[in-house]
């Protein structure tokens, strides 16, 4: 944790390192489960509508770790 000087205050200010924020840990969790979900459509003997959700989930991971960066989550 860093200290920013404003006007003669101290104001704390949270500083993340190396992707461990919020928002990366979800994004890469939410990714994950969508390629595991994948990669079981996949065993089934290509099953497209299971594979087709698992690729869905996983763009869904990556659309909520960005959200969650614009919120002030992530770096």
């Amino acid at each position: 944790m860093s200290n920013v000087q404003t006007r003669g205050t101290r104001v704390a200010k949270r500083e993340y390192h190396h992707g461990r924020t919020p928002a990366a840990w979800t994004g890469s969790a939410i990714t994950a489960v969508g390629f595991i979900v994948a990669a079981v459509g996949f065993l089934m003997g290509l099953n497209w509508l299971v594979i087709g959700i698992g690729l869905g989930v996983a763009v869904l991971g990556a659309v909520v770790g960005g959200f969650m960066r614009k919120a002030g989550l992530g770096q």
